[in-house]
């Protein structure tokens, strides 16, 4: 995979050999009138830019097409406008509160109903079926509790049901997770994250497995407008080019620091799939390359994140996860801040979480620095 991230459809310009793909700003493209088959004709329905980052991402989730937008949360939207007016879906109750958000939205607005339930338990996922049910929606990891859902086992509900399985894979990248190949029909990233990797744009991207539903996605694409700009494609491209390395360093600090975390008398409890005991490890090691770079943790007195995150050096304190820097969230104001307090209470999102994003620092650095911090 190291590898294939670089040399993918967007290692170099076809036209001259340039070893970076051009940004093209042209709105419009001049057609020849003796040309029947005009490849490009206007960026809302295709960018030479964008089109190199939607086959990267295809190629490396192993799908048949990819669709770059102009955010995470864009590409969501455009994967729930599939959805027709009486449609059921399921989605994990633990979800990414912008998600939700959207949901419980369109839930109101546009006449969709919408079940969260425990998507690591398969029985709590069969039981909320319905005959209007025409989706499954998974995050694995989950945001920001790291639980672990089985991929395998919602594809073969699902595929029993004739229902799509679609996966936001945002935490993992294809470097670590590929759920198309493990079933699912619809991969989601936001690539503002660890695809984009420097914290310096907004993107989403969608990849699915199966043509017709990649002409169905297209046509969203196309009539909904929500594109990604030629300057912000060539951002993710470059990204992508790091990824593996990256990934790799941010995760060796991940494990590091959460074991020594663990161990301390200050810290309550970590959540990360790479710690022995984590709910759900074996399962993640079953679907995925690694536990990944980010993980969430408690103290065992509530109020002392405030002091912690204060005393930090090397952290951002900020929203968003995935970039070269170290950022540390508190989903309760942050990420799930949309949620009423009752919905967050629910979820487990308690004042006193931190999530944290792990950067490439140095190791021997961030130790210092969190234990610094942690001693007061």
């Amino acid at each position: 995979m190291l590898t294939k991230l670089i040399h993918n459809p967007a290692l170099m310009d076809k036209y001259t050999g340039a070893s970076s793909i051009p940004v093209y700003h042209g709105s419009t493209y001049h057609q020849d009138l003796a040309d029947t088959a005009v490849r490009w004709t206007y960026s809302r329905i295709g960018n030479p830019t964008r089109q190199a980052l939607e086959d990267t991402i295809a190629e490396l989730e192993e799908g048949v097409r990819g669709f770059a937008f102009a955010s995470g949360m864009a590409a969501i939207a455009a994967v729930f406008t599939l959805l027709g007016q009486g449609d059921h879906i399921i989605l994990p109750y633990d979800l990414y509160g912008g998600t939700y958000h959207l949901m419980t939205t369109m839930v109101e607005r546009f006449g969709l109903s919408a079940s969260f339930v425990d998507m690591t338990n398969l029985t709590a996922v069969e039981n909320a079926l319905t005959p209007r049910t025409r989706a499954l929606y998974i995050e694995t990891p989950s945001n920001p509790l790291m639980k672990i859902t089985d991929i395998r086992g919602i594809v073969q509900i699902a595929q029993h049901h004739r229902l799509l399985t679609i996966a936001d894979n945002t935490f993992m990248s294809p470097y670590l997770q590929r759920p198309l190949t493990l079933g699912c029909d619809i991969v989601i990233h936001s690539a503002t994250k660890f695809l984009g990797g420097h914290s310096d744009v907004v993107a989403g991207l969608v990849v699915v497995k199966d043509p017709q539903l990649g002409d169905r996605i297209a046509q969203i694409q196309k009539d909904w407008g929500g594109i990604l700009g030629p300057e912000d494609s060539w951002l993710v491209i470059r990204g992508i080019k790091t990824l593996g390395v990256r990934m790799d360093r941010a995760q060796q600090n991940a494990q590091y620091l959460t074991r020594w975390l663990k161990s301390q008398p200050q810290i309550k409890q970590v959540y990360y799939p790479g710690l022995p005991g984590h709910d759900g490890t074996a399962l993640h090691h079953s679907q995925a390359l690694g536990p990944g770079c980010v993980f969430s943790l408690r103290f065992q007195d509530p109020n002392y994140w405030k002091t912690f995150v204060n005393r930090l050096h090397y952290a951002l304190y900020a929203v968003s996860l995935g970039g070269v820097e170290t950022i540390v969230s508190h989903p309760a104001t942050m990420s799930h801040a949309s949620l009423t307090e009752e919905e967050r209470r629910q979820q487990g999102i308690t004042d006193d979480l931190l999530r944290v994003s792990m950067g490439i620092e140095s190791l021997n650095d961030l130790l210092a620095d969190f234990q610094q911090a942690l001693e007061g």
